[in-house]
């Protein structure tokens, strides 16, 4: 871009030329214009900064969310439902028995709706309502958030929220430098440099401020919170804007007096409103699973309807000319066939039960408390950082339980991503001493030990007072070789205390501590200040640094920064001897790439050696590199890097092509080796998620011998593992070693495989017509590890199993670079690291430790799942039992579409008399404790292969709810069928008949709920003999008093009509022997004949409970009868228990190594099979 003029005004074009917008409408770029209101308000496109995130107003929120709810295919079949049953001549049920269930689960929704876009009305009007002071018409003003506009200049002081994305004018801070926060938008709480350029930062005062001129401009509304391209024309000249001058709304000013701003974008144009679209919505199996099982059951009722329709017709054709003298046909039917054909839709209406209305709220109701569980478990919490586990979604718990497939980044996610300087090369040499643990890794890989740890010796820093008291290093050559004065260590660490981006502060107790957005600069920073150059402070213009005590100050020209493409960062400073250096740090293959052709190759190859030893340490390590430049040549290419610096388009590849022109014949000075230890727990989380059979892939920036060595250590490879290597860097040697270790896996298919693939072929990998072979050898291995892959590798390689495995995915990561990974799973989970919260900020679940993912999935979501499955096959059996009985009528009533029940017991079947119960078994139950549930990880696994609710648990509720309906409604036509009362009146009505079976049928699904609970509790008792109340309750009120309209008249008196009857009795008690005799008989069958692995360590929990038991009673025994305790021997097992297991402790001995499992016979998982019976 370039623009030459007298004046900034004059090069304001004509307003609204329209010149600014693309075709579509959309801006390509914008211009903001300082102090001139009338200017910047032309441009239509230019939002003001009043914000609504809320989705509803009063008057729009009953149509909006009713419209939203309608669009649920449940809840439209419903409504249309409701509209039949107000059609007469179609519906023999009151519409009420429609409209409560439906009017219930809408105002349920609308409630959860209603409270969420009230917080939102909340927030947004807190926020819009902020104070804020603008400058207009030569005066400060004060002003509310919302009236702020873009081309206002405000003002800020310490601790206040910025109100809009600023252009940062001044501040009260030399140099223009303000700290800024900006967890609000990227979760980092570390403080952030903001820096004003030299030319605007003396505008402090009112009148100044008046005064400016200045054009902005820049590139149009986005969401790119790292990334700015601008460029301000003032007083004639051009000045680059990138990040580093914005500050974007939702910052805090911290640690400066005030600032002032230009607003360049306001309101739902700020990157901060940018980013908070919502979240790509994810939808689990059982979710898709359940929506397949409503259409079926929508098939189903269909089938039932016309088969009752038919029989209409038919019995219509052959008897119904004959009660037409007291039935008399509708005079719009005059065949049997209109007949048929009305009562389809009337049967539609009565067996509209079999679609279950409140299946979505139950489900929502039991996702949201399951996902509070989670939040609220202890066991997740890291009280070092106090930080809870937290369900970021509440629609994905039973998801966590069928998960097949880790993707974990390694730095900051395995590890701690808190750095430790160790080792490092100078000119040759290696320094350091230290032990790592990955050299614990080499040490099982090769099955020996790295107990030499004790004989090293720490230096002794006392002689530097800045030196950290935790800092440890453990070689005292390098301290000698720093103080002695070699110059290649000094221009080693010189290095160090100024190529970097690090922030200063000062202690309280007079010392230094760094402030950085990486953790490895933050180590190398403070490696160099203990071994004496000691970073002191830094201005936009200059950096200080303290050799030995000697403070030397070094002019600093221009900083090229770090990023995932370039891999390294130079620096170019002017030296205190008046020279020119360009120093740069980066990844060793880069720096390699651009060293001069002078390099001395024994350094280079010395290094290589040095680096590859640093790498089977586990070390992550940085090579070192200086350039000296001459006058000229760098007055040149400045130039070039001021005009790439302002272009609005493609502004960092430009910058990269012109570092890539001064970034070379670089001169080697050494390396760097920094160690990121493994979390707590890490090794053994991984050994339990795969005997779980979830399989573990490592996705990391790291070099192969690193990963491969952090591998071993965290147990994600063993020493009985065959790895498979591919490093091919064309793609003809990616294909051959992939092709080799597919016929390794062949040959050898009982050998676990661990395969290693770096970066470059993966690239190969990846390609469309390869990915396949990839997969094919990828997904035989038991472990994966992808060495030196980017962000979009790494999402890449996720999408890859996800869509060709059809396989439930899992990522996890801490850092920016993991979110795309995160997002491209089914689950995506964060840890709150030391690299800011983007990766919670993206993630589903979050917590502090890697460890923790190991009871998020074997505890909570193998509960979640299992809950689900119960809940979800319960609930379609019970409606089944309960709309079948209507069906098996309608043989009985000349398919008239008479209701066998009562309209209100039809209205409340779902709402009261089944629906605690059932919620109370999807929220709580617990098949075994959480203990057990991680003792034993193989009971995860049927949750991967959906063994606990799939179609064929949905056709064996369909076929109970079959049985339970076909015993309780025969059984009770046969019992009553020409039944008298005492009195001589008959008991074989209608009334009679449908109370005696609508009350069994509520004790049976609730007995059949209590008979399938694992864990019992005070709660789930009362819930289950209330729900079998209730029903009493119901009759006792509703049909003793005459007063509930029409609808009840018929039925009044009943209730003591059938406790009366010694045949209802008798039906009660042969209805229910029938119906659970056959499902215990075959229940018994099971878990003796054919256990499953949850019967088997259900089985283990009893008799090690039995042994304790008795262990304490024999134990009081003997302290009764001798006074004293004496230890005591596990007493034998009793001969009665129905399985005879090994009595070792906690029957740990009964889980057999790995995964392979036979479900088809019970005793899968590598859960071993219980002895024959004794």
């Amino acid at each position: 871009m370039s623009i030459t003029a007298s004046d900034s005004r004059a090069l304001l074009p004509p307003m609204a030329d329209g010149s600014h917008l693309n075709e579509d409408g959309s801006e390509k770029e914008r211009r903001v214009a300082a102090n001139n209101p009338g200017y910047n308000a032309a441009f239509k496109s230019y939002v003001g900064n009043h914000i609504v995130t809320s989705k509803y107003t009063i008057l729009t929120f009953i149509p909006v969310n009713l419209f939203e709810q309608f669009r649920r295919v449940a809840n439209a079949y419903f409504l249309f439902l409701l509209i039949l049953q107000l059609i007469p001549a179609i519906s023999a049920l009151s519409w009420v028995t429609t409209a409560i269930p439906l009017i219930f689960v809408l105002a349920v929704t609308a409630v959860k709706d209603g409270f969420d876009d009230f917080k939102r009305h909340k927030s947004d009007h807190g926020v819009n309502t902020r104070p804020s002071r603008v400058l207009r018409n030569n005066a400060w003003i004060d002003v509310q958030w919302h009236e702020v506009v873009v081309g206002d200049i405000i003002a800020m002081n310490d601790g206040e929220f910025v109100a809009a994305d600023l252009f940062l004018l001044s501040t009260s801070e030399p140099h223009g430098i303000c700290y800024v926060e900006t967890a609000e938008l990227d979760g980092e709480t570390n403080l952030k440099i903001r820096q004003a350029i030299p030319d605007t930062n003396h505008l402090d005062e009112t009148h100044h401020l008046n005064e400016f001129d200045g054009v902005v401009f820049c590139e149009p509304p986005n969401n790119n919170l790292h990334r700015f391209d601008g460029a301000l024309t003032y007083k004639n000249k051009q000045f680059p804007i990138d990040n580093d001058k914005i500050l974007l709304r939702g910052c805090v000013v911290r640690n400066t007096k005030w600032i002032h701003g230009l607003v360049l974008f306001a309101g739902h144009d700020t990157k901060l409103m940018q980013n908070s679209g919502g979240a790509r919505f994810k939808r689990t199996h059982m979710d898709k699973l359940m929506n397949n099982m409503v259409i079926t059951i929508f098939c189903f009722l269909a089938t039932l309807c016309l088969i009752a329709a038919i029989g209409s017709g038919i019995w219509t054709t052959l008897y119904g000319g004959d009660f037409r003298i007291y039935l008399p046909w509708e005079t719009f039917t005059s065949t049997p066939g209109v007949i048929g054909v009305l009562n389809f839709f009337s049967f539609i209406i009565l067996l509209n039960t079999l679609v279950p209305i409140s299946l979505y709220v139950s489900v929502e109701i039991i996702r949201l408390i399951q996902s509070w569980l989670i939040d609220w478990d202890r066991g997740m919490y890291f009280p070092e950082n106090n930080t809870p586990a937290a369900a970021r979604s509440t629609t994905l718990t039973e998801e966590l339980g069928q998960i097949q497939y880790i993707f974990s980044d390694k730095t900051g996610t395995l590890t701690r991503n808190v750095m430790s300087f160790l080792k490092c090369t100078i000119d040759g040499v290696s320094y350091g001493k230290a032990l790592t643990a990955a050299n614990a890794g080499a040490a099982a890989r090769s099955d020996g030990n790295a107990s030499a740890a004790g004989a090293l010796t720490r230096v002794d820093f006392s002689w530097n007072a800045l030196a950290d008291q935790d800092f440890e290093f453990f070689d005292e050559s390098l301290v000698k070789e720093c103080r002695g004065g070699n110059p290649r260590a000094a221009d080693f660490f010189r290095l160090l205390a100024i190529c970097h981006t690090v922030v200063p502060e000062e202690t309280e107790a007079g010392g230094l501590e760094y402030k950085a957005q990486s953790p490895d600069e933050a180590a190398l920073v403070s490696a160099a200040k203990n071994f004496g150059f000691v970073f002191m402070r830094r201005t936009p213009t200059q950096v200080v640094i303290s050799i030995h005590g000697q403070e030397e100050t070094y002019d600093l020209l221009t900083i090229i920064e770090f990023n995932s493409d370039r891999k390294r960062m130079s620096i170019v400073v002017r030296m205190p001897n008046g020279k020119l250096r360009l120093y740069c740090k980066g990844a060793d293959s880069v720096i390699y790439a651009r060293l001069g052709p002078n390099s001395c190759e024994d350094l280079k190859t010395t290094t290589s050696q040095h680096l590859e030893v640093f790498a089977n340490d586990g070390l992550r390590t940085l090579c070192l590199a200086y350039r000296d430049l001459g006058e000229e040549e760098f007055t040149a290419w400045q130039k070039e890097h001021h005009e790439a610096s302002i272009a609005l388009t493609d502004r960092e590849a430009r910058i990269g092509a012109v570092a890539e022109r001064i970034e070379t014949d670089l001169t080697l000075i050494g390396a760097t080796a920094i160690e990121d230890k493994l979390q707590e727990g890490v090794p053994e989380a991984i050994a339990n998620l795969a005997r779980a059979d979830i399989k573990i892939w490592v996705l990391t920036g790291d070099k192969q011998e690193t990963a491969i060595n952090i591998g071993f250590s965290c147990q994600l490879l063993r020493t009985d593992m065959e790895l498979c290597i591919v490093n091919g860097k064309e793609e003809k040697d990616t294909l051959a070693s992939l092709e080799q270790a597919k016929r390794v896996a062949e040959v050898n298919p009982d050998v676990a495989k661990a395969l290693v693939i770096d970066g470059h072929s993966l690239h190969h990998a990846l390609e469309p017509h390869n990915k396949l072979k990839f997969l094919e050898v990828a997904s035989k291995s038991r472990a994966v590890i992808c060495c030196r892959v980017s962000p979009l590798q790494k999402a890449l390689v996720v999408t890859l199993v996800k869509e060709h495995k059809k396989a439930v995915t899992l990522a996890i990561g801490d850092g920016a670079n993991d979110v795309s990974m995160i997002q491209a799973a089914h689950i995506g989970v964060g840890i709150s690291g030391m690299e800011g919260r983007q990766a919670v900020l993206a993630a589903d679940f979050s917590f502090a430790q890697f460890r923790f993912l190991e009871r998020l999935l074997l505890v909570h979501g193998r509960w979640s799942y299992m809950r689900m499955c119960k809940f979800m096959a319960y609930f379609f059996y019970k409606n089944f039992a309960f709309t079948l009985c209507q069906f098996w009528y309608a043989f009985f009533s000349a398919f008239s579409a008479t209701t066998l029940y009562d309209a209100w017991m039809i209205t409340f079947y779902n709402v009261i008399f089944t629906s605690l119960p059932v919620l109370m078994v999807g929220i709580f139950d617990q098949d075994v404790d959480d203990k057990t549930s991680l003792k034993f990880p193989q009971l995860y696994i049927p949750g991967q292969r959906n063994l606990l609710f799939n179609k064929t648990k949905f056709w064996l509720s369909l076929a109970k709810g079959i049985w339970t309906s076909v015993v309780l409604f025969f059984f009770a036509l046969g019992i009553f069928y020409d039944q008298l009362s005492p009195s001589g009146r008959t008991n074989n009505d209608l009334v009679f008949l449908g109370t005696c079976v609508a009350a069994v049928l509520v004790l049976v699904v609730n007995l059949e709920i209590g008979l399938n609970t694992y864990s019992w509790t005070i709660v789930n008792a009362v819930f289950v003999i209330a729900s079998i109340l209730s029903i009493w309750a119901f009759y006792f009120i509703l049909y003793s008093v005459p007063a509930f309209g029409e609808t009840v008249i018929a039925y009044y008196w009943a209730v003591y009509r059938i406790i009366a009857s010694g045949a209802f009795w008798f039906y009660l008690g042969l209805g229910v022997a029938t119906i659970f005799l056959p499902l215990l008989s075959m229940r018994y069958y099971q878990i003796t004949y054919r256990p499953t692995p949850v019967d088997i360590v259900r089985e283990i929990r009893k008799l090690d409970s039995t042994r304790d038991r008795q262990n304490r009673d024999s134990k009081s025994s003997d302290s009764l009868e001798l006074g004293v305790r004496e230890p005591t021997k596990p007493s034998p097992q009793p001969a009665h228990h129905g399985f005879a297991f090994s009595q070792e402790p906690g029957g740990a001995d009964l889980i057999t190594p790995g995964p392979r499992c036979s479900i088809g016979e019970g005793t899968g998982m590598g859960i071993k099979k219980p002895a024959a019976r004794e």
